[in-house]
C-alpha cells in the first residue's frame, strides 16, 4: 500500500484534491480532524495541557478554549514545540491505526490529508508527498471569502504558514491550482489513478512472492 500526504498552505485548494481521492473510494485520514478529535472534553491530554499552558485554557464545562491554547502556544517557538510534543504522538497513533485499518482491507492506495505535514512527525508516515499549491492572490482571496475576513488579515495568515518553497522542496507531486477548478478535478483524478494501479502492481507482486 502506498500512503500519499497531501498538503498545502491555505486556500490552495487542497480539500478539492482530498475530495477526488474519496470520490476514487481510497481511504484517508484527516491530520486537522484528528487534531480537533484529540482535545474534545475527557481527552487525558487536556489536563496535561493546562499544566503547560495554563488552567484558563480549559472551560468551566470542561471544553478547550483552542484560541486561548493557541495564542499562548504560538506565542513562542517553546510553546509550539512543548504544544506538539503534548498532541502529535496521539495523532500519530491515530494515523497509524487508520492506515493498519486500509492496508488490511486490502487499500492499495491511502492518504493523509493535513494542512501541517512537511516538518512534523506525519510526514515520516507518508510514502510520497502531494503539495498543492495556488497563486497568493487566489489563496487570499478563497481565505477571506471562506472565514469572513478582510483580504489584508487572510495574507497575514498566509505569510504565517510554512512557505511555499519549503513545501515544493519535499514534493514529489505537485497539484497547481492556477486555473479552472475542472483541471484542478483533472489532476488530481490522473495521480490518483496513476497511485492506485501502481498500487495494485506493487500488492500483486509481493502477493506472488
Amino acid at each position: 500500500m502506498i500512503t500519499l500526504g497531501i498538503t498545502g498552505r491555505s486556500g490552495c485548494g487542497k480539500s478539492t484534491v482530498t475530495a477526488v481521492f474519496s470520490a476514487h473510494g481510497v481511504p484517508l485520514a484527516d491530520a486537522d480532524q484528528l487534531s480537533r478529535e484529540i482535545l474534545l472534553p475527557s481527552s487525558p491530554l487536556l489536563p496535561v495541557l493546562a499544566e503547560r499552558f495554563g488552567e484558563e485554557i480549559l472551560r468551566p464545562d470542561g471544553s478547550l478554549d483552542r484560541r486561548l491554547l493557541a495564542d499562548r502556544a504560538f506565542a513562542t517557538p517553546e510553546g509550539k514545540a512543548a504544544l506538539d510534543l503534548i498532541t502529535h504522538p496521539e495523532i500519530v497513533r491515530r494515523i497509524r491505526l487508520a492506515k493498519q485499518a486500509a492496508q488490511e482491507a486490502g487499500a492499495p492506495l491511502f492518504v493523509l490529508d493535513g494542512a501541517v505535514i512537511v516538518g512534523t512527525a506525519a510526514e515520516a508516515e507518508c510514502d510520497r508527498l502531494a503539495v498543492v499549491t495556488a497563486p497568493f492572490e487566489t489563496s487570499v482571496a478563497r481565505i477571506a471569502q471562506r472565514d469572513g475576513i478582510a483580504p489584508d488579515m487572510a495574507a497575514r495568515r498566509l505569510n504565517a504558514q510554512t512557505p511555499e518553497s519549503v513545501l515544493l522542496a519535499r514534493a514529489d507531486y505537485v497539484l497547481c491550482n492556477d486555473a479552472d477548478l475542472a483541471s484542478l478535478e483533472a489532476a488530481a483524478s490522473a495521480l490518483c489513478e496513476q497511485l492506485l494501479a501502481e498500487g495494485r502492481r506493487k500488492g500483486g507482486a509481493e502477493a506472488s512472492v
